[in-house]
């Protein structure tokens, strides 16, 4: 699977999780984080993403994505935020760009994998806390887990991601990618 084609699927995703929130205060499997806080937060994100892909630079765009980006209307506030998102990384020609994220000029196709993995990770984490399906796209999980095995040291140096969690023996490929990511795939709310 491309690249395209795995930020879009993670993309949609997420959007169909966001879809179903509405305890906006639950707990997620980010310590610290409620729903709301997570979905702000992939928000955020997405509202950057646009931007980046346009040539603007981190110093360019500035704070204006910093507080509360969903208002009065979170999910609809989410949503377009990620429509925004898809939009610019689908744009003919983005993906072959370069991007200056805060530690360098970058290729934005790895930037999208980067963004594919927000989705399809924070996708799990708002589909446990708020009790919807939990059970990835297994080509996604697949495409994402070939890229991140290359990158998942970096990421732990960067401190963006927690230490892997340990799994029984024969954890799907879904679980073992959560745990990469930090994540305990057996994660409840009340746990």
């Amino acid at each position: 699977m491309d690249v395209l084609e795995l930020y879009r699927r993670s993309l949609d995703w997420y959007v169909g999780t966001v879809r179903g929130a509405g305890r906006w205060d639950a707990p997620t499997p980010c310590a610290g984080w409620d729903v709301r806080t997570l979905v702000n937060h992939v928000a955020s994100e997405d509202r950057w993403t646009a931007p980046l892909f346009g040539g603007q630079t981190i110093e360019q765009v500035g704070d204006r994505f910093e507080g509360d980006l969903l208002g009065a209307d979170p999910v609809g506030n989410a949503v377009d935020a990620a429509q925004e998102a898809g939009r610019a990384v689908a744009e003919p020609g983005a993906i072959d760009r370069t991007v200056r994220l805060s530690f360098g000029a970058t290729p934005a196709a790895e930037y999208a994998y980067q963004l594919a993995a927000e989705h399809l990770i924070h996708g799990w984490d708002l589909a446990v806390a708020i009790g919807a399906d939990r059970n990835l796209d297994p080509d996604a999980v697949h495409a994402c887990a070939e890229w991140f095995a290359s990158q998942e040291d970096l990421f732990r140096s960067w401190g963006v991601i927690g230490p892997r969690v340990e799994l029984p023996a024969g954890a799907t490929e879904q679980d073992r990618l959560l745990s990469s990511f930090g994540r305990d795939p057996a994660w409840r709310p009340n746990t």
